[in-house]
C-alpha cells in the first residue's frame, strides 16, 4: 500500500493518530526533503515517546526531480512493502509535490490511500470569517513582475473568495500590490499557521499594509482575499491607467475608482512619480 500522510503545518501535536503510527512504521518514504522528514521523525517519536521500530529509508522526491525520481520506480515495490509520500509539512499535492506519484499509483494498479490531515489553505479561509461556501485556491503568484500583476488583477475579478500563499521574503511586496490594486477589498493575512507566533491580520487591504510596514514577517503566510461584488468582465487594473495619456488629475480620479485610494494620494503618487 502507498500512502499520502499530510504532516503538520506547525504544532506536531496536530498529526493524527493513524498517521503518527504509519509514519514510525513504514519503511520507506518518499519526501520533499530527506533531511526535513528524518527531523519530523525523529521530533515525533519524542514529543510522543516512541521507541526505535524499524529501519527507514529516505527516497527524495521533490518539485525539480519528480518525474526522474518517478521513471526510474519499479512498481513491484509497492506490492512487497508499505511506502508512505509525505511533504514538507501539510496535504501533500496541495501547492506541493505527489501528484505524479498518485498518477502512477492508479497507471500500475498500486493501492494507494490519501490521509486526512493539516492543510493551510482551508484553516487560514475558516479563520477568515469569509464564506467558505465557493472559493479558488491559487497557490504561489508567478514571481515576475508583468505575469504577477496580471494574475493578480484576474483574480482581484472573481466574485468567489482567494486564497494564495506567499514567503516571508515577498509578502510585504505583495500586501502593496494588493492595496494600490483594491485598497478598500477586505483580506485576511495569516503567518505562521498554528505555531508558538502565529499572527492575524484583517481588514481592508490597505489597512493591512500599513500594519504589515510595523510588523516582524518572518515566517510561511496565508492570504484570503474576499470575492469582487463586480460580476462578469475583466477589472481594470492601476497599470492599464499609468500609460494613458491623461493629466494627472484625470488619472488620479481613475485610479481612486478602481481601487479606494482617494484621489489625492493618487495624484501625489503620479506627481512623485513625475519628477523622479
Amino acid at each position: 500500500m502507498l500512502y499520502f500522510i499530510p504532516t503538520p503545518i506547525g504544532n506536531l501535536e496536530d498529526i493524527s493518530q493513524r498517521s503518527l503510527r504509519l509514519l514510525l512504521n513504514i519503511p520507506l518514504i518518499f519526501c520533499e526533503d530527506t533531511r526535513v522528514a528524518k527531523r519530523l521523525i525523529n521530533l515525533l517519536k519524542e514529543r510522543f515517546n516512541q521507541p526505535e521500530n524499524i529501519e527507514q529509508k529516505f527516497i527524495s522526491l521533490h518539485s525539480h526531480n519528480e518525474q526522474n525520481v518517478i521513471d526510474t520506480l519499479n512498481a513491484d515495490i509497492f506490492l512487497t512493502s508499505d511506502a508512505a509520500y509525505i511533504s514538507d509539512a501539510g496535504m501533500p499535492c496541495v501547492s506541493d509535490p505527489g501528484a505524479l506519484l498518485v498518477r502512477f499509483a492508479q497507471k500500475n494498479s498500486i493501492p494507494y490511500e490519501v490521509l486526512p490531515g493539516a492543510n493551510a489553505l482551508l484553516l487560514a479561509l475558516v479563520s477568515s470569517g469569509f464564506d467558505g461556501t465557493n472559493f479558488y485556491f491559487h497557490g504561489f503568484l508567478p514571481h515576475k513582475k508583468e505575469a504577477r500583476e496580471k494574475e493578480l488583477n484576474r483574480l482581484l475579478s472573481l466574485t468567489c473568495n482567494v486564497v494564495l500563499y506567499e514567503s516571508t521574503h515577498r509578502i510585504l511586496k505583495f500586501s502593496k500590490e494588493l492595496a494600490l490594486m483594491a485598497a478598500n477589498r477586505e483580506s485576511f493575512f495569516i503567518k505562521e499557521a498554528t505555531k508558538m507566533y502565529e499572527k492575524r491580520f484583517f481588514g481592508t487591504a490597505e489597512e493591512i499594509y500599513v500594519k504589515l510596514q510595523n510588523s516582524n514577517l518572518n515566517g510561511e503566510w496565508v492570504v484570503v482575499i474576499k470575492g469582487s461584488t463586480q460580476e462578469g468582465g475583466e477589472v481594470l487594473s492601476v497599470n492599464d491607467i499609468f500609460p494613458l495619456s491623461l493629466p494627472n488629475k484625470q488619472k488620479a480620479k481613475l485610479l481612486s475608482k478602481i481601487t479606494g485610494k482617494s484621489v489625492k494620494d493618487w495624484y501625489d503618487i503620479l506627481n512623485k512619480d513625475n519628477e523622479q
